[in-house]
């Protein structure tokens, strides 16, 4: 760990936090006045990933590999997309237990809403930041993932 971030006190686990505070925060305020103020950040990026790939079939288990987030989590998600109207179960020929997730007209229009508002903030998040420093971002942030995943917290204090 740099010896700089270390003498400041400075501890990146509370930076990833207040990112992701700040982020959540920003899209609620950017959604509330963009009509989206029932759409979570997490509906958001499932609409989109549906939306962006409509000539496939998408199932649970696609939507739990691709954010990873588990199965109990995931079918919260999809119950309460589906009874806010964003998208519907599909029944697949050949197995009835299996379900494909598709948007719903009103889930498009919305995908493209959020979009909108991500593409927005993104642009704001990118203010002055070099491509030399997004590429160091983006290096040290998969460092960081693959480190919480990979890595047992057992016996390190």
């Amino acid at each position: 760990m740099s010896e700089d971030v270390l003498a400041k006190g400075k501890k990146v686990g509370f930076f990833i936090r207040m990112q992701n505070t700040a982020f959540h925060r920003r899209f609620l305020q950017d959604g509330i006045a963009r009509g989206l103020d029932e759409v979570t950040i997490m509906h958001g990026w499932i609409m989109g990933y549906l939306h962006k790939n409509e000539d496939k079939d998408i199932y649970q288990k696609t939507l739990e590999s691709n954010f990873g987030i588990g199965r109990s989590s995931v079918a919260t998600l999809v119950k309460l997309m589906e009874k806010k109207g964003y998208i519907k179960r599909e029944a697949v020929p050949g197995d009835a237990r299996l379900k494909k997730i598709v948007l719903t007209p009103e889930g498009r229009a919305t995908s493209l809403r959020v979009k909108s508002t991500l593409d927005a903030m993104e642009e704001d998040i990118l203010k002055d930041i070099s491509k030399e420093e997004l590429d160091i971002y983006f290096s040290v942030a998969d460092k960081i993932i693959h480190n919480l995943d990979n890595q047992k917290s057992e016996g390190k204090e």
